[in-house]
């Protein structure tokens, strides 16, 4: 199957390991890491606040003493969204207001990252607010996709994405409500998992709006890993979580799958349908059963406008748009019944199938774009679409809590296509085993 190779470099466990066994030490990891990101990022702009020096120093560190047991990313060198806190760092969210505001504590994942020996080197570009599916800002200008500088890396963890995909770092850590790990997973050809709702938390990636201080973590966004390999995702994963998750090892053959490429509100364009197609035939080869249609399946165009009900208040934080009005505690609280509701009828669902295949979104990366996202629009089988529809294959998952394990299939005119793995509530691991196991399924 077609699909753009990623880069030969190590991924975090095969880093770890070459560390543990002497053939490589955490500065010489390092110092090839800043060596990459200096020689590619002057093109693709994703790493967009270094913090180098301390990196050696932290390298230096480690090389006077062993690794211990739960030091699984001991000498890693990785870099982290620019939304997540790293002590000493500027947190902008993409605003030159914000330019200056160094935070003094680590985000909790940055911190559970670095216990487990990885080293920082900095943060990766974002858009303002982390609301778009592209990264550009007035602060750390434009991320370009590596496969084509042309086009978009994204977004928001768009920056996080192209520093995989390119070979700078081998894993990240991003953030997703509409998307934002699982477009740029696609976009650039690489892994990404969107967490289940509360399993991994979010303290310290908060906008600088709230002056340092915690926040309550609102509906709908969590924050997640991403990487060139479905056991870096694991890894990443299972440090970044306090909750125990069990794994259940299925293979391919006894999988249940319930493939959705049909939306409502949605239509996907042929250059993914048909790499995806691709994948669901190899995988019915295996032995797969794969089914296209279920009674079972909520109402996607309800769930749709749920969703971005949900969405527009998450981001938005109850503010009313310009014209709009406040949304009543009562209409928020029935909001979430609703919610609730359509996570039990997924439940029902996810006892019939193991797990739902569905694009990440309907198209592939696209030529750089200004246009505001709302005002958007873009050509999707020869037709004039919404740009804003999109957000569909991203709410199929977010609004009823789910992860999603994204996963390289195949590509068209050399750009890359992914496909979402999503599973019930917690079971994060599957996905990712599962997404592992089509990805070696299609690519060897």
């Amino acid at each position: 199957m077609a699909y753009p190779k990623l880069t030969k470099q190590p991924g975090a466990l095969e880093t770890a390991a070459a560390i543990r066994n002497g053939s490589m030490s955490p500065i010489e990891a390092v110092e090839a890491a800043i060596a990459r990101i200096e020689h590619h990022d002057a093109h693709i702009n994703a790493v967009v606040v270094t913090d180098f020096d301390r990196a050696r120093d932290a390298a230096k560190a480690l090389g006077k003493r062993q690794p211990q047991a739960d030091e699984p990313l001991f000498g890693v060198p990785m870099t982290v969204k620019e939304s997540f806190n790293v002590a000493g760092l500027p947190t902008t969210f993409g605003h030159e207001q914000y330019a200056d505001n160094i935070v003094d504590k680590d985000a909790e994942v940055v911190r559970l990252l670095k216990g487990a020996g990885a080293i920082i080197l900095g943060k990766t570009n974002v858009p303002p607010d982390l609301a778009d599916l592209q990264s550009n800002n007035p602060v750390y200008g434009r991320t370009n996709n590596p496969h084509d500088h042309d086009r978009v890396a994204g977004g928001s963890s768009g920056g996080s994405a192209a520093a995989v995909a390119s070979g700078m770092v081998p894993c990240e850590y991003g953030s997703d409500i509409g998307s934002s790990i699982r477009n740029p997973a696609h976009f650039n050809g690489i892994y990404g998992h969107k967490t289940s709702f509360g399993l991994v938390s979010r303290r310290g990636h908060t906008h600088p709006a709230a002056g340092g201080l915690d926040v309550h973590e609102g509906p709908l966004s969590v924050v997640g890993p991403l990487a060139r390999s479905a056991e870096d995702l694991t890894a990443l994963l299972e440090i970044t979580t306090a909750r125990p998750l069990v794994r259940r090892e299925k293979p391919l053959s006894e999988c249940r799958f319930l493939a959705v490429l049909e939306h409502p509100v949605s239509e996907v364009d042929a250059s993914v349908r048909v790499p995806i197609e691709e994948a669901l035939a190899e995988l019915a080869k295996a032995g797969a059963t794969i089914d296209r249609t279920s009674a079972l399946l909520p109402d996607l165009a309800e769930l749709h406008a749920d969703y971005l009900r949900l969405l527009n208040v998450a981001m938005a934080r109850g503010r009313p748009a310009p014209g709009g009005k406040e949304m009543s505690l009562v209409d928020y609280y029935l909001l979430l019944d609703r919610q609730a509701r359509c996570e039990y009828a997924w439940g029902d669902l996810f006892a019939e199938y193991d797990f739902v295949l569905a694009p990440p979104l309907p198209f592939l990366a696209y030529k750089h774009d200004a246009t505001p996202i709302n005002q958007r629009r873009i050509m999707i089988n020869g037709k004039d679409s919404a740009f804003a529809d999109a957000l569909a294959w991203a709410g199929i998952a977010t609004y009823p809590n789910l992860p999603s394990t994204v996963v390289p299939v195949g590509s068209t005119d050399g750009l890359p296509c992914g496909m979402q793995v999503m599973g019930p509530r917690w079971s994060d691991l599957d996905c990712i085993a599962t997404a592992g196991a089509i990805g070696k399924l299609l690519h060897g």
